[in-house]
């Protein structure tokens, strides 16, 4: 533990600020405490003791706003000590020039973006010591209020923190699906050099665009009609169909079935595609069968093989999934019968489970920031909100950035799924 710098009556009312921050506020209040020795563009505090919101940020929000947990981890994982260090490291998308320095008891990071130290008196020590002083506070500051959370907090942490695991494990499951469907190609007998090459270099372009286009397409539609969604399965299952050699057998929905929200179509794509690649991998698979139906209130998918039953319940891929359809409320069973394949049937509500409103006056929203939230949480881009409400898209922008400040979030993944956890939807 470092000894108290010999500063004077500023300093300690910096510390003094900093030892009754709110989690909230944390990030603000430690770069308004630096501010008279260390300037910088942004502050980042990057710490796993708060699942749900990793990142606590401070300052120019081109930084703030783009700032990504993998350029953390791997500024994190470069320093092979707990003292400050200064170099050049890639922030929201750029290389900086950044102060950094860990805290040992819970690996928590601070980052420090363009830091520029103001010139003081001696006697008021190093900035860059006076920045590491500050910073243990600030970091046993958040180790304190983790741990005497209430439960309100933990669950909006562990919802914000589902949500992310959510769609990682969709972008996993579809991308997954283009690099089997690559290295069939690659091994297909019945394609020469030439060809092989060509096909894979479509898939891969198809693929890239697919990435680029993947946010608004996921999020853009509430809700989509079964044809159409199962169609979508299909388009991104039969490249993989063409040259696995198995043969995957569609059974269409009815026509007229219900619409269904977005989240159970990106959620039954996302199992079916799994399951389809599990399936795969096990030896004599021949054929696989996909079917969807609806019996008005929920999703009912059944996905079969033909093989000898090798398709194991416990693997990590099956519980990965099956973790998915419970976030749903809904139910998987599996029967795997030796000799005969494997069995799965997924049960997923078309309705989100309801109650009433929980307890928001914390977040001291206005009645139009709630009605946006609102509308935010069932889904809707900001396009349908400033038709929904009578007000321009620059409105519901403005709207939303106030939302994130007053939740304390950095997206509208996490904003949504802290509105969820308080029955906002």
């Amino acid at each position: 533990m470092m000894t108290l710098p010999d500063v004077q009556g500023t300093f300690l009312q910096a510390v003094s600020a900093l030892a009754d921050a709110p989690l909230t506020q944390i990030a603000e209040r430690l770069r308004d405490a630096l501010s008279p020795y260390v300037w910088s563009s942004a502050l980042v505090i990057f710490t796993e003791d708060c699942t749900g919101r990793p990142q606590k940020k401070a300052g120019d929000d081109v930084i703030i706003s783009r700032v990504s947990i993998a350029e953390l981890e791997r500024l994190r994982a470069s320093l092979h000590n707990d003292g400050p260090w200064q170099g050049d490291a890639e922030v929201a998308g750029t290389p900086r020039r950044v102060l950094a320095i860990k805290f040992a008891p819970s690996n928590a990071l601070l980052v420090i973006t363009e830091p520029n130290p103001v010139e003081a008196d001696s006697a008021q020590g190093s900035p860059v010591a006076l920045v590491e002083y500050l910073w243990q506070i600030a970091a046993r500051r958040i180790q304190e209020k983790v741990a005497d959370a209430p439960p309100s907090y933990l669950m909006e942490s562990r919802a914000a923190s589902t949500e992310r695991v959510r769609v990682t494990a969709e972008l996993v499951d579809m991308h997954s699906t283009t690099l089997e469907t690559l290295l069939a190609a690659l091994r297909a007998s019945s394609l020469d050099d030439a060809s092989a090459r060509s096909t894979v270099s479509d898939l891969t372009a198809r693929a890239l665009v697919a990435l680029r286009t993947v946010s608004d397409r996921t999020t853009d539609l509430v809700e989509e009609p079964v044809a159409m969604a199962f169609g979508r399965l299909q388009e991104d299952l039969r490249p993989l169909t063409r040259f696995s050699g198995v043969n995957v057998q569609f059974i269409e929905p009815p026509l007229n079935g219900r619409a269904l929200p977005g989240e159970v179509a990106h959620a039954a794509r996302a199992v079916v595609r799994g399951l389809v690649l599990a399936m795969m991998e096990q030896p004599e698979v021949r054929r696989i069968r996909a079917q969807w139906d609806c019996d008005g209130d929920n999703l009912l998918v059944n996905v079969r093989d033909d093989g000898q039953g090798a398709l194991s319940a416990d693997a990590t891929t099956i519980g990965r999934l099956e973790r998915r359809v419970q976030a749903l409320s809904g139910n998987m069973q599996i029967d795997v019968m030796p000799g005969w394949g494997a069995d799965v049937s997924v049960t997923l509500p078309l309705d989100a489970p309801t109650g009433p409103i929980g307890d928001v006056t914390g977040w001291n929203l206005a009645a139009r920031e709630l009605e946006v939230l609102q509308h935010l949480a069932a889904g809707q881009r900001n396009r349908s909100i400033a038709l929904a409400l009578n007000i321009s898209e620059n409105t519901v922008k403005f709207h939303v950035r106030n939302l994130f400040k007053k939740l304390s979030v950095s997206s509208r993944t996490e904003a949504i799924a802290l509105a969820h956890s308080h029955g906002v939807r």
